[in-house]
């Protein structure tokens, strides 16, 4: 209610108070009025909280929920950040009451996964004509949409390696050599993302035979497997261990401010995923929810992704990333998502069967 306004109404009331006679329609006009400002006022503030379930990093989070609330001020966005492995298991978990109202920044092969499932309610963001196809799910309208793309890498301490005289890998198979025992940390692909696409781009580059045989040498010189894809560069950057399988934006991260690391991108090919997002179906906040779809395909919202990621879902937006490999984008797999989801399930059971002794505690 404006100042004046209010200062009117209690001027009447005092007087009233008082025993002074009052113009009664005077009194009804600044009664109405008061009733019709406070209801506007009212309706100004008024929000529509959003639960969303995402995996993208946590310090990006505050940024992306305060531009997406600039620019629409009626939504509240809620993030429930955990990593993919952990989201996408929680979603399963709730299939048959989803809490969530839109999944944004999980991975492509989680959100195909759960499509599966018939989780989500599809839709085209107004602008996902000018994305890339290849980020977009086929299906008219769209069931996901593509954001940005985290592409692995190695983290590799520079410091620590003198110290131990280890040689500057350059190749995955570079990691299963007998110097490198007990040096090197990874994710656990049952709780990251970023773990399950590394074992996910062997087992597509190199078949069955030739990728489980690889990962049992890596077994050997592995000290542990996080349930963090960005932990084993956190570690490799405080110099707690030399070598961390992780993915190129916390690489990079790690050396803007300072660590003594390198970010590697692995000669024979490096594994990505799609960050993407989909809104749940029967949500009871549709239309917030697609208020939310539509501005992550918009160009400020890529050209925010692009920030700490170098490929991004909108062509001609990405810039080089301080700190990325300069040629990762070249040695990107070709990517087959439909094949990691189907396959998903049974890729996760077989590794836990050969290599969860080696998993840090869950906690």
């Amino acid at each position: 209610m404006r100042a004046s306004l209010r200062s009117s109404v209690i001027s009447v009331l005092i007087s009233i108070h008082k025993g002074a006679p009052v113009n009664k329609t005077k009194f009804v006009r600044l009664l109405l009025c008061a009733v019709v400002a406070a209801g506007v006022t009212g309706l100004a503030q008024a929000k529509t909280e959003l639960l969303v379930y995402t995996a993208v990093e946590a310090d990006e989070l505050a940024a992306f929920k305060k531009a997406i609330e600039t620019d629409y001020p009626d939504l509240d966005i809620q993030w429930v950040r955990d990593s993919t492995g952990i989201i996408t298991a929680k979603l399963l978990a709730e299939k048959a009451n989803p809490k969530a109202d839109v999944v944004w920044g999980l991975a492509a092969t989680s959100l195909k996964l759960l499509a599966d499932e018939g989780y989500f309610q599809p839709y085209a963001p107004k602008g996902v004509d000018k994305l890339d196809p290849t980020y977009v799910d086929s299906a008219k309208p769209p069931v996901w949409v593509g954001q940005r793309a985290w592409i692995a890498s190695l983290c590799f301490n520079t410091v620590e390696a003198e110290k131990l005289k280890l040689p500057k890998p350059t190749s995955w198979q570079d990691l299963t050599q007998p110097a490198f025992k007990g040096h090197v940390i990874m994710p656990n692909p049952n709780s990251s993302g970023t773990g399950f696409l590394d074992v996910s781009a062997w087992l597509q580059m190199w078949g069955e035979d030739k990728g489980w045989k690889f990962m049992d040498g890596l077994h050997e010189n592995i000290a542990q497997y996080t349930h963090s894809g960005s932990k084993p560069c956190k570690m490799a950057a405080a110099g707690e261990v030399p070598v961390g399988i992780s993915f190129a934006y916390r690489g990079a991260q790690e050396k803007t401010k300072g660590a003594p690391v390198e970010v590697i991108a692995p000669s024979e090919g490096v594994g990505w995923d799609l960050e993407a997002f989909a809104i749940t179906k029967n949500t009871k906040k549709l239309d917030a929810a697609k208020k939310l779809a539509d501005w992550s395909v918009t160009l400020k919202a890529n050209e925010m992704y692009n920030e700490g990621y170098a490929v991004v879902a909108m062509p001609g937006v990405a810039k080089p990333v301080p700190n990325f490999p300069p040629d990762i984008a070249k040695k990107m797999i070709k990517n087959d998502f439909q094949w990691a989801a189907k396959h998903r399930e049974a890729i996760l059971a077989e590794w836990s069967k050969r290599y969860d002794s080696k998993s840090e505690p869950k906690k």
